[in-house]
C-alpha cells in the first residue's frame, strides 16, 4: 500500500483469524483503525492449525511455507521485519516420492540437481524435458504476477487490456484452455514425472486432468524457495497475531458470529452468538464464500456475495500420529503415488467417495532438511485427498477403515513401516473439516480449479453491501498460506480505500494500491 495515511477512529471487525484475517488486521491496524478480530476457535491459524495427537502437537493443516516475499511485504507495511518474528530455514530438498519400494524421485530447490536426478531416474530426454518444463513455469509465473495474483479483481478483459500485444503473446504461452495434465505430456513421455508435476494441481484442491495448465507455475514457486519455520507452520499465525496486536488490534477467541448487521444500506456491525453486539464502520469476512451465501452470517451478508459455484476443491482424510518408523528413509515432505491416478481422482470427483488406492503424503515434522529424525517415536501428518461431502453423507466406519487401509498398505509396498498406536492418533474427515468450516462440505480450498475461466470465478473482496470485504482462500487470488494472505493484503488495501471515499469524518485520503518488489 502506497499511501502512509492514519485512519484513526475507525472501527474494523475482521471474522476470522485465518492466515487472510491476520493479514488484513497486521495492515488495517499498522495504518491506526480500532481492529477487533473476532475467532470461534480458541487460537488463531484457521486452516493453519495445531492438532494434539496423544502427548505432541504438530501442524494439522498447511506444511509448506513459500512465495516468502508475500510475508516480508506484509511485515514491511506494519513497520516490522519478517525475520525478527519467525525463524525460517531454507530447503534443499523440496521432496520425496515414491511408487514402488524401488522407484524413488527426490526433486530439489536447485533446478540442475532436480535435472540431474531426473536424467537418472528417466532418462536423458526427460531430464531435458524438465529444463523446458521450469522455464515454461518461470514465464508462466512472470506473465501472471503482476496483473493476476497482485490485482484487486482480474478478468481475461483486464489481462488483455493491460498487456498490449507483447503481453498477449505472453498470456498466450501460458496455455490458458489447455489442461494441465495435457500440456504435461508435451514435457515429459514417463507417466511418473506427469503424474508428480500432476500433484500441483492438488495445491488448489482440484484435479490436474481438469485443472488449467498456468498451475505449472507452482514449479517455479517452489525452486523459487520453500523453507522450514521453526517450531512449524502454526507460529506464522501467532507471529502475525502479535504484530497485529502490537499496532492495537484486539483477538476475542471462542467468539463466534451469528449475524452481519446492516443499516442504512451499508455494514453498522456484528452480532455474536450470545447476542452481544458489536459496532463497526467495517466488516472484513475470513470466512468461505459458500457460509456467507448460504446465509450463516444472516441475510445481509447473504444478499451481498455471490452464489458460489458447486463444484467444490478437495477435502482430505489427515491422520495426525506420533509413532515410530522404520524402512524408508523419510524426507521432511514425502509423496506415495496410486497405481492409477486418473481412477483416483474419477472417484473424488465423479463418484464422490473415497479413492480406493489414494496417494499419500507424509510430512515428517522432526525432519530436518537432510531427513535427519529423532531415534524414537516422530510426528507425521499423513494425508489424502477425498472429495467434499462432508455436509451430505458423513462416511461411514467401514469406508474409513478401508480408506486407512489402502493408505498404509500403500506406504509398507513403498518401504515405510508406521507403528501406529491408536491413543496417538487423531483423525480428521471431511465431516470434521465441515464442521471446524461450516458449509463447505469440509472442502480446503474453496472451488475447484477446473477450466480455464474457473481462474477468475472467486469473487474480489469488495461486495455489494458497502463496508463488507472478503478474504481468504474461497476469494481471489485463491488458496494456499501466501495466496489467502494477498487476499487479506488485498481486502486491506479497499477497505482504506472505502473508507476515504466515505469521508464521513470530513478526511481525505488516497488508497494506494499493491506495493511491487
Amino acid at each position: 500500500m502506497a499511501s502512509t495515511t492514519i485512519y484513526t477512529g475507525h472501527r474494523v471487525v475482521v471474522i476470522g483469524a485465518g492466515v487472510a484475517g491476520l493479514a488484513t488486521a497486521v495492515l488495517l491496524a499498522a495504518r491506526g483503525l480500532e481492529v477487533t478480530v473476532l475467532e470461534r476457535a480458541v487460537a488463531p491459524g484457521g486452516k493453519m492449525r495445531e492438532v494434539a495427537a496423544g502427548t505432541a502437537r504438530m501442524d494439522g493443516g498447511p506444511t509448506v511455507f513459500t512465495m516468502r516475499w508475500v510475508f516480508e511485504e506484509l511485515f514491511a507495511e506494519a513497520g516490522a521485519a519478517l525475520g525478527d518474528h519467525l525463524a525460517l530455514r531454507p530447503v534443499s530438498v523440496l521432496a520425496r516420492h515414491a511408487w514402488s519400494e524401488r522407484e524413488r524421485l527426490d526433486l530439489f530447490a536447485d533446478t540442475e540437481q532436480s535435472a540431474e536426478a531426473i536424467g537418472r531416474f528417466a532418462g536423458a530426454a526427460e531430464a531435458r524435458g524438465y529444463r523446458d518444463f521450469c522455464e515454461r513455469a518461470r514465464k508462466i509465473y512472470r506473465t501472471l504476477e503482476g496483473p493476476f495474483i497482485r490485482a484487486a479483481r482480474p478478468t481475461p478483459l483486464s489481462l488483455a487490456a493491460g498487456a498490449g500485444l507483447r503481453g498477449l503473446t505472453d498470456m498466450w504461452g501460458v496455455s490458458p484452455f489447455a489442461t494441465l495434465w495435457a500440456e504435461l505430456g508435451r514435457h515429459f513421455r514417463d507417466p511418473r514425472l506427469r503424474q508428480l508435476f500432476g500433484r500441483y494441481a492438488t495445491y488448489c484442491g482440484s484435479s490436474p486432468f481438469l485443472a488449467p495448465a498456468t498451475l505449472m507455475l507452482v514449479a517455479h514457486v517452489e525452486q523459487a524457495g520453500v523453507w522450514l519455520v521453526e517450531g512449524g507452520m502454526h507460529r506464522l499465525a501467532l507471529a502475525m497475531a502479535r504484530l497485529a496486536e502490537a499496532h492495537g488490534a484486539r483477538f476475542r477467541y471462542g467468539a463466534e458470529v451469528a449475524e452481519i448487521e446492516a443499516r442504512g444500506g451499508r455494514v453498522s456491525g456484528v452480532v455474536l452468538a450470545g447476542g452481544e453486539r458489536i459496532a463497526a464502520d467495517a466488516v472484513v469476512a475470513n470466512a468461505d464464500l459458500a457460509a456467507l451465501a448460504g446465509g450463516l452470517l444472516g441475510d445481509a451478508a447473504r444478499r451481498a456475495v455471490p452464489k458460489p459455484a458447486p463444484e467444490r476443491s478437495l477435502s482430505a482424510m489427515t491422520w495426525c500420529l506420533e509413532a515410530g518408523t522404520s524402512g524408508f528413509p523419510l524426507a521432511r515432505h514425502n509423496v506415495f503415488f496410486s497405481a492409477d491416478y486418473a481412477a483416483e481422482f474419477r472417484d473424488i470427483f465423479e463418484r464422490e467417495r473415497l479413492p480406493g488406492e489414494p496417494t499419500v503424503y507424509v510430512c515428517a515434522q522432526d525432519r530436518d532438511d537432510a531427513g535427519a529424525g529423532p531415534d524414537g517415536p516422530e510426528r507425521l501428518l499423513v494425508l489424502t485427498n477425498a472429495p467434499a461431502i462432508g455436509d451430505r453423507r458423513p462416511f461411514t466406519g467401514e469406508e474409513i477403515a478401508s480408506c486407512e487401509r489402502a493408505s498404509f498398505d500403500l506406504l509398507r509396498r513403498c518401504g515405510l513401516r508406521v507403528d501406529r498406536r491408536p491413543e496417538a492418533v487423531t483423525l480428521t474427515t471431511p465431516l470434521g473439516f465441515e464442521r471446524l468450516f461450516p458449509a463447505t462440505g469440509g472442502a480446503l480450498y474453496g472451488r475447484s480449479l477446473h477450466g480455464w475461466s474457473s481462474s477468475f470465478g472467486r469473487p474480489g473482496a469488495a461486495t455489494r453491501l458497502p463496508g463488507l470485504f472478503l478474504a481468504g482462500g474461497s476469494v481471489h487470488p485463491g488458496p494456499g498460506v501466501p495466496m489467502a494472505a494477498m487476499s487479506g493484503r488485498l481486502a486491506a488495501a479497499q477497505l482504506l480505500g472505502h473508507l476515504a471515499s466515505a469521508a464521513r469524518s470530513g478526511r481525505t485520503a488516497m488508497p494506494g494500491g499493491m506495493s511491487t518488489r
